[in-house]
């Protein structure tokens, strides 16, 4: 694992590498915040352990910068200013997790380990798009052709289901499961009845249906092919 340690006080630098080394890391020291910046967005690293307060420019600025710029990799804040409202300011700052000093080698070194192995972090879509029909997740809104369409929250959720399994088969159980949190087959037509309160909505004041029925299957929302 290659590691770049942001650290101004030379003991503890030495310190922290060296138990890094030790233990199969590769670790590069550097004491300048403006420096780090440069380093960390030419390359590549697996994590980031970073004072707060640094020469050049602070660690906040440092991890706001690289986040800014798309880089995604973990940083541990490893710092003297340990109060809650620190703690926080750190974490929103881009921070991905929190270590105050004095602290232990062994649980530096298992935070580390633990940022390691997270899974890499996904972009989320924020609206979903087929064909000219459009969800926006975060201001829970959709429009088809630049026309607005009111729906009610349960039909929301069905639609953004269908549209984020765009061109495949969603089943009924499926749209239990996803929708309405059932996790067996109760004997109700509450998808078929949203089903067709929404077709009424996105597809029957449009010439071009985009919510199709596959018989003996499910759903498939799809644009015309």
């Amino acid at each position: 694992m290659r590691i770049l340690l942001v650290e101004d006080d030379p003991s503890v630098a030495s310190y922290v590498c060296r138990g890094l080394t030790e233990q199969g890391h590769v670790c590069d020291v550097l004491a300048d915040g403006a420096d780090a910046l440069f380093q960390a967005t030419r390359e590549s690293y697996d994590v980031l352990v970073v004072d707060r307060m640094l020469p050049g420019l602070d660690g906040l600025s440092v991890v706001r910068a690289l986040r800014a710029a798309g880089r995604k990799t973990p940083v541990l804040f490893l710092t003297t200013l340990g109060g809650i409202d620190d703690r926080v300011e750190g974490l929103e700052a881009g921070g991905d997790d929190y270590l105050t000093k004095p602290f232990a080698f062994a649980e530096l070194l298992a935070r580390v380990n633990a940022l390691a192995r997270r899974p890499p972090v996904q972009d989320v879509k924020s609206v979903l798009r087929v064909a000219d029909l459009t969800l926006d997740l975060l201001r829970r809104t959709a429009s088809r052709s630049g026309q607005m369409i009111d729906l009610l929250p349960k039909e929301f959720t069905l639609l953004e289901v269908l549209m984020r399994n765009e061109g495949r088969v969603v089943t009924r159980t499926m749209l239990l499961e996803q929708v309405w949190d059932f996790h067996f087959n109760p004997r109700t037509s509450v998808v078929e009845t949203h089903i067709s309160r929404l077709r009424a909505k996105i597809d029957k004041p449009f010439p071009v249906a985009l919510l199709h029925t596959v018989k003996n299957m499910g759903y498939a929302l799809h644009a015309p092919r």
